[in-house]
C-alpha cells in the first residue's frame, strides 16, 4: 500500500471534476467521489474467492473481502481493476475477460464491479503487498453467512442476486 497514492475526483454524476488528492491524506469535501474497483472471481465450482485483509489494515483489519481498491489518477477502471488482484492475489485477469456487473454508490465512492471467471489453487496465490493474508473459495450460501455474521467487510457490494447475475453472464447455470 503506497500511502502517496494520487486519485482523481468526480463530481456525484461520475465526471471527473480535474481535482486530484492524495489518498488517506487528504480530506474529500462534500460533494467529493472517487472511483474504485471490485473483482467478483468466480470458478467452475460457482464458488466465490475471497480473502483476508492484513491485521495491519486500519479499516476492517482480519475481515474477508472481494478484492479491489481505489482507482490511480488517470487509471482506466479495468487496468486498475486487473493491478489491484495482481497486487493483492498475484494472479493475472486478463482485460478481455472482464464482464461489468454493477456501479454501487456510497456518499464518497463510485465502486465499478466486474466478474471474472477463474480457476486457480489457493496455494498458487502470491500476497505480494502483505494487504491480504489468506484467501478461500466459498459458495454463496457460505458467502452470505459470512456476510450476515459481520466476518465479510460491509463494503463488499454483492449479494445472492448479483449472484445469479454472475452465473449467468459467466454461462454457469
Amino acid at each position: 500500500m503506497n500511502n502517496q497514492e494520487i486519485i482523481d475526483i468526480y463530481d456525484e454524476n461520475k465526471n471527473k471534476t480535474g481535482k486530484t488528492k492524495i489518498r488517506y491524506k487528504d480530506v474529500l469535501e462534500f460533494g467529493e467521489f472517487i472511483r474504485s474497483v471490485q473483482a467478483i472471481i468466480i470458478n467452475s465450482k460457482k464458488q466465490i474467492l475471497i480473502s483476508q485483509r492484513s491485521e495491519l489494515k486500519k479499516r476492517n483489519p482480519l475481515k474477508w473481502e472481494c478484492n479491489g481498491g481505489a482507482l490511480l489518477s488517470g487509471e482506466d477502471v479495468v487496468d486498475g481493476l486487473i493491478r489491484e488482484i495482481y497486487e493483492e492475489l498475484g494472479i493475472s485477469l486478463e482485460k478481455n475477460k472482464a464482464i461489468f456487473l454493477k456501479t454501487s454508490k456510497n456518499s464518497c465512492r463510485f465502486k465499478e464491479i466486474y466478474v471474472f471467471k477463474k480457476d486457480i489453487e489457493i496455494k498458487q496465490l502470491n500476497f505480494i503487498d502483505r494487504e491480504v493474508i489468506d484467501a478461500k473459495w466459498v459458495s454463496i450460501n457460505e458467502f452470505m453467512d459470512m456476510y450476515n455474521t459481520g466476518d465479510i467487510t460491509a463494503n463488499v457490494d454483492f449479494n445472492e442476486k448479483d449472484y445469479k447475475e454472475c452465473l449467468q453472464l459467466l454461462k454457469l447455470n
